[in-house]
């Protein structure tokens, strides 16, 4: 698969069909993060891989949305320096972006699925996870092979996206 088929065919996926995932995938989607650029080098993240079955059941109540992790077949959490405690720079959250970037099209490029879940209830997150209180995560990253596995070559919805038209200005607004 190239860069751009990736680009242009990924998709959430939020059911999966309960196999493990192969550690080599695995190792691979984490290596896409950590290799994804940051600011400065500073590469300030960290990644909590959960596998368990009860605990990923347990992450499931980090966010109204967040069920997809109860059945995944990995949840890896995305972990930064507390932002609004810190000094931490504002393009943390960018640098996060493109590390779970890297992450969910490394993993579509295996044939394995993936969606965000939003954490809403930070004291429980910091709770099941364990980092330190300098640390905060806002987001984790369900992973798992689909259950439908033509989920992988669905066609794209009908007005899934803009036109590009209808969001470029040229020079100005």
């Amino acid at each position: 698969m190239d860069t751009w088929q990736a680009i242009d065919t990924t998709r959430a996926i939020r059911k999966f069909d309960g196999r493990p995932l192969e550690p080599e995938h695995l190792r691979r989607i984490l290596d896409a993060g950590r290799r994804s650029g940051s600011s400065k080098n500073q590469q300030s993240w960290d990644f909590v891989v959960c596998t368990d079955r009860d605990h990923l059941a347990q992450l499931a109540a980090v966010g109204p949305y967040a069920q997809h992790l109860a059945g995944a077949a990995v949840a890896v959490a995305l972990v930064v320096p507390d932002p609004a405690a810190s000094a931490a720079p504002y393009s943390i959250m960018w640098d996060l972006g493109r590390a779970a970037q890297n992450m969910t099209l490394a993993a579509w490029e295996l044939g394995i699925g993936s969606a965000p879940a939003t954490v809403y209830d930070q004291p429980l997150a910091r709770e099941l996870l364990g980092y330190p209180a300098d640390r905060w995560c806002e987001f984790l990253l369900s992973f798992g092979y689909p259950e439908k596995p033509e989920a992988l070559t669905w066609a794209k919805r009908a007005g899934g996206r803009k036109p590009l038209e209808a969001i470029l200005h040229t020079e100005r607004w």
